[in-house]
């Protein structure tokens, strides 16, 4: 009976609950799976989004708090990134599928924060724990696979793979000193892979949308409360967004665009045929329209920046996109943001010219004489054999896959190269100058690569007979 109970117990007990009815009600409106909340329907995959937040990227939050510095800085914005995510997950689950323009737009939120994240990276270069920053970055695009179909998981993967090679540094350099160094790499990877898990189950082949309700717009909200204890998702829209920006710094789109390379022969079964009817030099009326019309989900699109003109062109504002056989040479000029470009249809003879492309893959099949990439920005160029030379002029950011045999590749007036051999080419020769960033990436035996540093910097000294040119080493 009450009156067994002493008045303070009573009160005590009576705090108590009233506590614990306050922490229950306050995480039924985060999760939506308790009273009113329940009746609005909160979709199962925002449900288990919401696992991977409270477990995996919760103990990957509180070890970056551990580490301190800019680690946590950044693990905050990788935060923000995942809590757009989610923002987009919610509204998906109550919205049918939106045009490609407005599904640009809500895409918005989650670009902003992936460009936030590889610009910390870039402005703390100097910072002791660049490696860790550098995991981060070169992975956080796969917080795009919203935007990949029809393999959103393979895609994360790749992202994933993209980061092994700061992580590796990360545990090579901490195993036997710091364990909470060793304890951060496994909790981040562990992000990526409990994400593979979950789009494997609720997004195979691409982001599910609802069946009912109304079409998303680009203003779409979230009608569900955030999880309780997670911060929401950021306020009002973004400036466009990183992946396809032109700005210097921009380097938000690299991995995504590239990371695809690292897949070896695989890179194949994500291109794009380029059949005789789209192409210019067997159908003359696509002359007139600048080119062959490419469908198909592109990432984080935005308003393409106006470029120069042809020089063969002054009056014309834009030079339309091009890829066909001119005689015996490939012209491929003028590509944005294709990154499903083959060229299949190739001899012995025919030579390639890649001009003025940016943000685009190309793959070249067969043997051809000479490849030329000239004032590219942001390309990735897989091809089979080339029995002359592969040259890389006036470009920036660049990756270069060789399947088959080169024999030398050449590198001039370039910021940013990346190379990787295949077994067969690893007697290639690769000539430099006036570059910079430039790396070798050869194969091992378990299919991945070792990257090596091409030199920059050289010492020369007279020795009484001549002038000797030795390689320096940069330290750090």
């Amino acid at each position: 009976c009450a009156g067994c109970w002493p008045a303070a117990d009573m009160e005590r007990l009576v705090e108590r609950l009233e506590k614990a009815v306050e922490r229950l009600e306050t995480v039924c409106q985060g999760s939506g799976m308790c009273g009113d909340a329940s009746a609005k329907g909160v979709a199962q995959y925002v449900q288990a989004f919401d696992a991977l937040l409270a477990g995996p990227v919760a103990e990957y939050i509180k070890i970056s708090k551990e580490v301190g510095g800019d680690v946590q800085k950044h693990a905050e914005m990788v935060h923000a990134g995942l809590m757009s995510e989610r923002a987009l997950l919610v509204v998906a689950s109550q919205h049918q599928q939106p045009s490609e323009n407005a599904f640009s737009d809500l895409l918005k939120p989650i670009s902003e924060q992936i460009q936030a994240v590889q610009n910390f990276r870039e402005k703390n270069r100097g910072s002791k724990l660049f490696n860790h920053l550098s995991a981060v970055s070169e992975s956080i695009p796969a917080l795009g696979w919203v935007a990949m179909a029809p393999k959103p998981g393979p895609y994360v993967k790749e992202m994933t793979d993209a980061a092994m090679f700061y992580t590796n540094r990360i545990l090579k350099e901490y195993k036997d000193v710091d364990k909470k160094q060793v304890d951060w790499v496994k909790a981040y990877l562990s992000i990526w892979t409990e994400l593979q898990a979950y789009i494997k189950e609720y997004h195979t082949t691409g982001l599910t949308w609802s069946k009912t309700g109304p079409v998303a717009t680009a203003g779409a909200k979230a009608a569900p409360a955030p999880l309780a204890g997670v911060a929401p998702p950021p306020p009002g829209p973004p400036p466009p967004p990183a992946p396809m920006s032109s700005s210097t710094d921009d380097s938000a789109s690299r991995s995504a665009l590239f990371a695809q390379i690292n897949r070896g022969e695989g890179i194949t079964s994500g291109l794009r045929h380029v059949s005789d009817d789209m192409k210019t030099h067997k159908n003359p009326a696509l002359k007139n329209q600048g080119g062959p019309v490419r469908s198909g989900p592109k990432p984080f699109t935005a308003p393409k920046p106006a470029c120069n003109a042809n020089p063969s062109h002054g009056s014309s504002p834009k030079a339309p996109p091009l890829l066909e056989l001119e005689g015996k040479k490939w012209r491929v000029e003028n590509q944005e943001n294709a990154t499903n470009l083959v060229i299949s249809d190739t001899e012995l003879k025919q030579v390639a010219y890649v001009f003025k492309c940016t943000n685009s893959t190309l793959q070249i099949k067969g043997k051809i004489n000479s490849i030329t990439l000239d004032n590219c920005k942001k390309l990735g160029l897989v091809f089979d054999d080339v029995v002359g030379i592969v040259e890389i002029i006036n470009s920036r950011d660049v990756k270069v896959q060789v399947m088959g045999k080169v024999p030398t590749i050449s590198i001039n007036k370039t910021d940013g190269c990346h190379v990787y051999l295949s077994k067969n080419s690893l007697d290639c020769e690769i000539v430099s100058a006036k570059s910079s960033e430039m790396n070798v990436l050869i194969p091992t035996e378990g299919g991945d690569f070792t990257e090596f540093p091409v030199p920059e910097q050289f010492k020369t000294v007279w020795n009484g007979q001549k002038l000797v040119t030795t390689v320096t080493e940069i330290a750090g």
